[in-house]
């Protein structure tokens, strides 16, 4: 399976502007920019997409845990903050920090941590992203 993100730019790296696409057409010409990035300008940036697809695959990969352990949640909320640093003179995404608040029925603390880390060491992107990703789970 193969899926695409694209992103246009033109202009300089202050002044410039871009716009980012994903192949279904959930992002179409979302704009970005220094702006976006760096400062609080309307529009997306690269750290808060990793965030949500960060997020998203963690918690599917906890919902496909949860499955093998007979457990279902009534919600999963995850957050993922990317941490992008200036080192050495150029950036960097140093961290990835989960955020896991979980409602799920009949689940002990001990399975509930068990199936969360397993996730986090199972998620595609966890997997991909060659940084420390933490995670804080809390069952409610």
């Amino acid at each position: 399976m193969k899926k695409t993100g694209s992103a246009v730019w033109s202009g300089g790296l202050k002044d410039g502007k871009g716009f980012i696409s994903t192949q279904s057409g959930a992002l179409d010409n979302v704009a970005y920019g220094f702006n976006t990035r760096f400062e609080d300008g309307p529009g997306s940036n690269p750290e808060e997409l990793i965030g949500a697809a960060h997020a998203a695959c963690f918690t599917m990969a906890l919902s496909g845990q949860l499955d093998e352990a007979g457990l279902r949640a009534s919600a999963l909320k995850t957050t993922a903050e990317v941490t992008l640093e200036k080192i050495d003179g150029s950036y960097a995404i140093t961290a990835v920090h989960l955020r896991l608040t979980a409602s799920i029925p009949g689940a002990s603390d001990a399975v509930f941590q068990d199936v969360a880390l397993r996730a986090k060491l199972g998620c595609p992107v966890s997997k991909l992203l060659a940084t420390e990703v933490t995670l804080d789970a809390h069952l409610e």
